[in-house]
């Protein structure tokens, strides 16, 4: 398994930055786009890395947020699966700011080979986009900043991940977060059989040292989860309580991890 950095906040040494996330994923010989950041500095930055685009076998959106799909413009088509929710039109709450994707579910569909799944989606035996992720919790998804264009509370049941199996566990990849780690990773052994979770990587949308990131970085010990690799939308209050209790990993544009 290999994930290399297309997009994330923190910019490497000869590659760009931006707010938003793209990985590219290697794994028992599928190759998969994980979303596109907010514009085409992920094609960039896979250029200047020696990441062939053109090789992916398909693409996966974790979410509507337009810096995670607004890059997708930038792409001549493929094989795209996302969550049907992913298309509505969204705001910040507190001052109506628009953060959907800029392109309709019409106009994606001419270009792309679109799925749209609620239920978990099998890419193949190793490989699973969750789907819905159900609020399981009493400490995740409890409040949201989003609202939908009536302004009524939005919160994200388009958001969405992919669980990697390997010989050691689970592997899963979120794009936000939104629906929480806990519920992300409980969905995942629920849907998959698998109760070994071997890493957890992407954005935790965690953003202070408060219950919810206190009571997720106890399932993760308890769970002696070996890869904790929070980035994009983990603020710096929540980074430093990870790195207080558990062993992490940081992540910058351009990195290459293999496991």
């Amino acid at each position: 398994m290999k994930i290399s950095i297309l997009t994330d906040n923190n910019p490497g040494g000869n590659t760009g930055a931006e707010h938003g996330l793209s990985y590219f994923i290697e794994h028992e010989g599928t190759k998969i786009l994980f979303d596109t950041g907010q514009s085409d500095l992920f094609l960039q930055n896979a250029s200047i890395i020696g990441i062939n685009l053109e090789e992916r076998d398909l693409i996966i959106l974790s979410h509507g947020h337009f810096d995670h799909g607004n890059g997708l413009p930038h792409l001549p088509g493929g094989k795209l699966i996302c969550h049907p929710g992913c298309f509505v039109k969204r705001y910040r709450t507190i001052d109506h700011t628009f953060i959907g994707l800029k392109n309709s579910r019409d106009e994606i569909a001419q270009k792309f080979d679109l799925t749209t799944s609620k239920a978990p989606l099998r890419v193949n035996d190793t490989i699973l986009f969750l789907g819905e992720i159900p609020r399981i919790t009493d400490f995740e998804s409890q409040q949201t900043s989003f609202s939908f264009e009536d302004g009524s509370p939005d919160f994200m049941a388009d958001d969405s991940a992919v669980a990697l199996q390997t010989e050691k566990g689970l592997f899963v990849i979120t794009g936000c977060g939104h629906a929480g780690v806990v519920n992300t990773l409980e969905h995942a052994r629920n849907v998959t059989g698998e109760q070994k979770i071997f890493g957890i990587m992407g954005g935790f949308h965690l953003k202070k040292r408060d219950q919810q990131t206190i009571e997720t970085i106890h399932y993760l010990k308890e769970n002696r989860v070996e890869h904790i690799i929070p980035s994009h939308c983990t603020a710096l209050p929540a980074l430093v309580a990870f790195a207080e209790s558990c062993q992490i990993q940081t992540v910058k544009t351009g990195d290459n991890l293999s496991f």
